[in-house]
């Protein structure tokens, strides 16, 4: 996931292939059958997965790398072998970006993150505040842009052959401290950047039931991909195990409506898998006008955590999905409150991979138990956790590893998607026709830097373009 400014038992492959006692199989599918084959075992099982390719292969999962690779290959391999689904590796090619850096300010390290695709370089100098919308003009030879809510602030360019100056994110309160320092007098910088971009071939997993009415779809999926800086266990191999053990699950019975599992490539880049599959489907309308819902599950068991549900009737944010998505919200809403868990709105923004989908007005939405924005006291006193934290503080971090899971809300979030995916496999009665009018969303919010701070429950990925404070050196 990205900020914006303002900004399972013996299986081989690691996953049990789930049988159903009794003479279940083949039974028509049900939440309460459904839901009782997803275990905390079989879900932390498949996170220790994950984290295996990711120390295997230099601490990471991201798109094009050994360690998402492997990923993939697992992702298919479980599926294929269940000989339930008809499953594609469907490839893509996209530019990869990697940037290391290392900054003083009067010889003290500065805590920052680079931005995608920013170019590299190297520059002594004082330091001058500046809005970074014209660092460049100004005669800037590199930028630091500060949050301007509380938390870091990381995020994509957009563009990777921009003309941009290098360029990082540090928090609001290292920017504030520098504004400080400057207003006492000149500040020293020290800022070395390295960046690498190169062309990748990259991979969707997509697998679809062989039964049920192929001309009525349910899609649901999260990404299989971590960004540079760690394993990405909670952002999103949550999510990802979390479909994925429903995808093994419902394999054991009969559905009336066809059932397809999505794992996006390279969301961390900027959605660019799920962008890619939606481009591909555009060519026909028939083919569009066959999905009756898409729902994501990006980050599913952050530590400190909320349960949130995208706001999809927009009463809470004003930003309403297309037909059909308040009843998604409202069947979410339904699971939770009949499991006595509360829950909370999180802003349907377009900010992960379903933005292609709700872009093309396919009723969408999905669970998010939070990422970089800060508890509130009122979260803390529903869900318990800790208030003035963050959800999620090894977010984007190396620290995103398989100790970084709330197990409670992985379980629950994952049996909520086993139910969901029951509910909509035996009927869409509930759901309206789909209406395929293009909605825009802003050019899919710019593709920018994304943001999450505490006013609302921003989720994941958004790009809208940097603002807020700028430092240019």
């Amino acid at each position: 996931m990205r900020p914006t400014t303002s900004l399972l038992a013996t299986f081989a492959l690691g996953l049990p292939v789930l049988g159903l006692a009794g003479g279940d199989k083949g039974h028509g599918v049900t939440s309460k059958k459904l839901q009782k084959h997803i275990t905390l075992d079989n879900l932390l099982a498949g996170s220790q997965k994950l984290q295996d390719f990711a120390d295997a292969h230099g601490g990471n999962r991201v798109f094009g790398s050994g360690g998402h690779n492997a990923t993939v290959d697992w992702l298919y391999d479980t599926l294929s072998a269940l000989g339930y689904y008809d499953v594609v590796k469907q490839p893509f090619s996209e530019i990869f970006f990697e940037g290391h850096s290392a900054i003083t300010v009067d010889g003290a390290a500065l805590e920052n993150t680079v931005m995608t695709y920013t170019p590299g370089g190297s520059v002594s100098a004082q330091l001058v505040y500046a809005p970074a919308a014209g660092a460049k003009a100004a005669g800037a030879a590199a930028v630091i842009v500060y949050n301007n809510v509380e938390g870091s602030l990381a995020g994509t360019l957009g563009d990777p052959f921009g003309e941009y100056l290098p360029i990082v994110g540090i928090s609001q309160a290292d920017g504030q401290a520098l504004i400080a320092a400057l207003e006492a007098g000149e500040v020293a910088v020290d800022f070395e950047l390295d960046a690498t971009v190169e062309d990748r071939v990259n991979f969707n997993v997509i697998a679809e039931t062989k039964g049920g009415d192929h001309d009525n779809v349910l899609i649901l999926g999260g990404h299989s991909d971590s960004v540079v800086a760690g394993p990405g266990i909670n952002d999103d191999g949550s999510g990802t195990v979390g479909v994925l053990n429903v995808a093994v699950a419902l394999a054991n019975f009969r559905i009336n409506n066809a059932v397809r599992f999505a794992f996006w490539g390279a969301e961390e880049y900027g959605k660019l898998g799920s962008y890619h599959y939606v481009k591909q489907l555009n060519t026909s309308a028939t083919e569009l006008a066959k999905i009756r819902a898409y729902l994501n599950f990006d980050m599913i068991a952050s530590p400190n955590y909320i349960l949130g549900i995208y706001d999809g009737n927009g009463d809470a944010f004003n930003l309403t999905g297309p037909a059909g998505s308040d009843v998604i919200e409202r069947d979410f809403e339904d699971f939770f409150d009949s499991n006595g868990a509360g829950h909370v709105p999180t802003e349907f923004s377009g900010r992960s991979d379903y933005a292609a989908f709700i872009e093309n007005g396919i009723p969408s939405g999905g669970l998010f138990t939070g990422a970089e924005g800060v508890k509130t006291e009122a979260e803390a006193a529903l869900f318990g956790g800790e208030a003035g934290v963050a959800y999620d503080i090894n977010y984007h971090q190396a620290g995103d590893d398989i100790n970084n899971l709330a197990h409670d809300a992985y379980l629950l979030n994952a049996r909520s998607i086993a139910n969901s995916v029951a509910k909509y496999a035996t009927s869409f009665d509930s759901l309206p026709a789909v209406n395929l009018a293009k909605r825009g969303w802003a050019a899919h919010r710019a593709r920018f830097v994304k943001r999450e701070d505490g006013a609302g429950h921003g989720h994941s990925h958004a790009h809208t373009g940097p603002c807020g404070g700028g430092v240019p050196v």
